[in-house]
């Protein structure tokens, strides 16, 4: 864990998508958050620990698939999977493809897996998975404004983790598309997908893999821009005349699982997999406002970009960059980091945690 000092900074830009702006002092108090994203080795911990079953391994219930064939409810989640050639961008779903058995101990489906992988960043989490892990953990999920203000490592309104310049001294200082999207992907530092957590430098905090590498959840719903936190009344009608519609997810759908064929991914499905259970979305105004238009499944806002953000599609490995996510969905590019906020969280009751599982914590 990093401890940080808390404070006031610029939070948002106005320079790239509209959803990040605008502009506007936000403040957040004091706390601790952890130096890389949860990797594999620590989610495996966790899930030996307590036997947890993530999102992606439960049974489906047909029940909230209407017009899925029965033997197609089968577990799993999504998978980018390069296309051989140019495409047109606007459709995710060439890309993307529901993969039966996919989960995080085998993110790309049957017999893929993470051994000797177990220093790169756990992925096929959904916001419920993460969650479990954090409370666990004795820790939390962090705020998009939490998150933001770590990204910026102390450097107020830079575009960059590091500062306003994409490439100092032509390095590379993230983890995100080389390349061509989504066909041809040249690899950052060598890794095609996800890194080592670390193989980046860390920004001025010490936090390293605030930006690419994978998104990551915060507690936030998802809102189409910032100007119900703007400062002045001028800046959030600005926004407003401005923002004429809402920003899609980047690289990945935002509504809910996806299925080929049978489901198209139009989020008009309630699955489980929703903070508190199902009709979460009727108990929080906050939470089905962030859902899609037609969907009543809530959206969290991920933070950070990830290796799958290419300049031409997806210019989003910054601090201020925002995503809309469905709280039920689990891909290979979505991961999470933890928080403590004082005073210092004590672990719940239940399983305990065993010192291995506390050496991996760090």
């Amino acid at each position: 864990m990093v401890a940080l000092p808390g404070g006031s900074f610029r939070r948002g830009s106005t320079e790239f998508y509209p959803d990040e702006g605008p502009v506007h002092e936000a403040a957040v108090a004091p706390f601790e958050i952890e130096q890389h994203p949860v990797t594999n080795a620590q989610f495996a911990a966790f899930v030996a620990a307590t036997g947890y079953v993530t999102v992606a391994e439960r049974p489906l219930d047909p029940a909230d698939y209407p017009g899925v064939a029965t033997e197609d409810l089968v577990p799993g989640a999504l998978v980018f999977t390069p296309t051989t050639g140019p495409v047109d961008l606007s459709d995710w779903r060439q890309w993307w493809r529901w993969q039966p058995g996919a989960r995080w101990s085998a993110p790309h489906g049957p017999g893929s897996s993470i051994e000797g992988r177990e220093d790169h960043p756990v992925v096929q989490v959904s916001f419920e998975d993460a969650q479990a892990y954090a409370a666990w953990a004795g820790r939390s999920l962090p705020t998009e404004v939490e998150w933001e203000y770590a990204a910026r490592g102390g450097l107020d309104g830079a575009r960059f983790a590091w500062g306003d310049e994409y490439r100092p001294d032509g390095e590379l200082l993230a983890n995100h598309w080389q390349g061509s999207f989504p066909y041809r992907n040249t690899g950052a530092a060598g890794w095609v997908g996800t890194s080592p957590v670390g193989t980046f430098p860390p920004n001025g905090y010490g936090l390293v893999d605030m930006i690419g590498n994978v998104w990551e959840w915060t507690t936030s719903f998802y809102t189409p821009n910032h100007a119900a936190d703007a400062r002045s009344a001028a800046e959030v009608e600005a926004t407003r005349s401005a923002l004429t519609v809402e920003m899609p997810a980047c690289c990945s759908p935002s509504a809910g699982q996806a299925r080929p064929a049978q489901h198209d991914g139009d989020g008009t499905h309630s699955p489980a997999g929703t903070p508190g259970g199902s009709g979460a979305s009727d108990v929080d105004p906050r939470a089905a406002a962030s859902a899609e238009p037609g969907s009543t499944i809530p959206r969290k806002a991920l933070k950070g970009g990830s290796h799958l953000c290419a300049p031409e599609y997806c210019l989003r490995y910054r601090p201020a960059a925002r995503s809309p996510q469905a709280v039920d969905t689990a891909t290979s590019h979505i991961g999470f980091r933890c928080v403590v906020r004082p005073p210092v969280a004590v672990a719940p009751a239940g399983a305990s945690m065993p010192t291995s599982a506390r050496n991996l914590l760090g």
